[in-house]
């Protein structure tokens, strides 16, 4: 990518116009503008009116407050059509091209065959009008320098991008399955699908911030003591136990309310398909559409996703995992790395054969086990977690008041069975295997993950013990790959079977890092040996 920025001078004889190319974006985009401000002002005029009375009457402040927002409107859409004006691009011989800039103007050009992302996204307003907003990136991290924005153009002219941008010669298919037998409709919304939006962690997130924000506005409002005093009242007949319940039970029904909503405007209209040309388009949006693609050459396996409230109703999300996505903020709200809301299971498994172009789903291969050694490290550090701080009320409770010792044991009973329980179902959730093209590990119990990683694509391994794992003969053995998140684990495995993985999964890759004597070099062929151990 290339990127200039100059001083802005008088345009050159041979600047872009509406020939040679070179395309403007939307007109409308001032209209736009304008109707956004005008809401902003709205949102304000009343209490700045409110404020104006004492001085100038109703008529005046009424007056001031109206020529304020026509003044402020008209300068944010002239402010706009000045914008549009300096704005063009054009897709040339092997670039992108993109000028814009009022008084520092910005020349800036990807090349074609770094494209990897051409989403499209239409808030409300722009859906009325028929326009998107257009994101081109090449999944590059330069602080934005990686992405070019046109802010807004036609729903045809962002289509028309987007094919053109994303022209590719047809993928090629796994197992010699052609690209063309496989392209279409992959899954479409299923309305029972929004059930599993209530069980997710948005929805005590969402639930607690509806509690604070209730708490912040009274604060503003100056009647904070009010709403707390009404509040004790109306409890005062219950037992603090049913109070507790009550508020908790009404926090997590607003949370639930709050999370079917915005499900609904995240995933309604969903429809996954691979287009031809080998890539994955994914649209949704209710009030927002928003239109993601992934090339399937940058695919480098997909990640099952099992929350512990979806998990427990058998439901999972899916998950690409892929190089040539941005991280930056907007990209994380877009969520481009999601193929697939929590579905059912066995949904979610169909899903990723065919994204992966496989007969059946890695990420449901039979796995590994690993040693019992693992489940005492989980139960250890699950109860050191949860009895740290019963110890030290006990503690303080010992030199203060008995209340507190009290507090620690009603803290340890309920605490120490929930830890105990999830200590062991996370050892239940380790495990790891190796299928025909992929690397499957799975951990965790809160957020358990299920990844299957191609083996072409992992281009290190790292290795790590720590003290307590090496008398355990225990180790992590980490994948590292340029998708995803970069590096895929596999946890407390026992010491001579992760390094018996890594050498299977990558044949050769780690061998120049591992010693063993002639008893196990011999008779294995060019398997790793039984008791290798890390050279460093």
């Amino acid at each position: 990518m290339n990127t200039a920025e100059t001083a802005h001078t008088a345009e050159p004889a041979n600047a872009p116009g509406t020939d040679d190319g070179w395309r403007r974006l939307d007109p409308r985009t001032a209209l736009v503008t304008a109707v956004l401000t005008a809401g902003v002002v709205i949102g304000t005029a009343v209490p700045l009116a409110m404020g104006f009375l004492g001085h100038f009457g109703t008529a005046g402040a009424g007056l001031w407050t109206a020529a304020g927002a026509v003044l402020l409107t008209g300068c944010a859409a002239l402010v706009d059509h000045v914008r549009w004006r300096r704005t063009r691009y054009r897709i040339g011989t092997g670039h992108v091209d993109l000028h814009s800039g009022l008084l520092l103007v910005r020349r800036r050009s990807l090349a074609l065959d770094r494209v990897r992302t051409v989403d499209l996204t239409a808030r409300p307003l722009l859906r009325v009008l028929g326009l998107v907003t257009v994101r081109i990136g090449t999944g590059e991290h330069r602080d934005g320098e990686s992405t070019l924005e046109l802010d807004p153009v036609t729903r045809a002219e962002g289509e028309r991008l987007r094919r053109l941008l994303l022209a590719r010669d047809a993928a090629p298919g796994g197992d010699g399955a052609s690209a063309g037998e496989c392209d279409g409709e992959l899954a479409v919304l299923d309305p029972r699908w929004i059930r599993y939006a209530p069980v997710s962690f948005v929805a005590p997130m969402l639930g607690g911030a509806a509690a604070g924000g209730i708490m912040q506005i009274s604060e503003w409002a100056g009647a904070q003591g009010d709403v707390v005093h009404w509040t004790v009242e109306l409890f005062r007949a219950l037992p603090l136990f049913w109070t507790l319940a009550v508020l908790v039970a009404a926090a997590l029904l607003t949370g639930a309310a709050g999370a079917l909503g915005l499900w609904t405007e995240m995933w309604w209209n969903y429809r996954l398909e691979r287009e031809p040309g080998g890539t994955l388009r994914v649209g949704r949006g209710l009030l927002t559409s928003r239109s993601i693609t992934v090339e399937e050459a940058r695919l480098r396996g997909a990640e099952l996703v099992e929350p512990l409230g979806v998990r427990l109703f058998g439901a999972a999300r899916v998950d690409v995992i892929t190089t040539g996505l941005a991280d930056d903020e907007e990209a994380k709200e877009a969520s481009h790395s999601t193929l697939l809301p929590a579905v059912p299971r066995q949904d979610a498994e169909r899903i990723v054969a065919a994204v992966l172009r496989e007969e059946s789903a890695p990420t449901a291969a039979p796995l590994t086990g690993h040693p019992r050694a693992a489940r005492g490290r989980r139960l250890r550090r699950a109860l050191a977690v949860v009895l740290a701080p019963p110890v030290l009320l006990a503690a303080l409770g010992a030199a203060t008041t008995p209340a507190l010792l009290w507090t620690a044991l009603g803290c340890a009973l309920v605490g120490v069975p929930v830890a105990v329980v999830l200590a062991l179902d996370a050892y239940r959730s380790l495990g790891h295997a190796l299928t025909g093209r992929h690397l499957v590990t799975r951990s965790g119990t809160v957020r358990r993950s299920t990844a299957a990683v191609e083996r072409s694509g992992v281009i290190g391994w790292t290795v790590r013990q720590s003290y307590f794992q090496r008398r355990a003969g225990l180790m992590d053995i980490t994948a590292t790959t340029a998708a995803g998140t970069g590096a895929y684990t596999v946890y407390d495995t026992g010491a001579a079977e992760g390094l018996r993985l890594a050498s299977e999964a990558v044949p050769g890759l780690l061998a120049p890092f591992l010693e063993w004597d002639e008893d196990d070099r011999g008779g294995r062929g060019s398997g790793p040996p039984e008791h290798a151990d890390p050279a460093g």
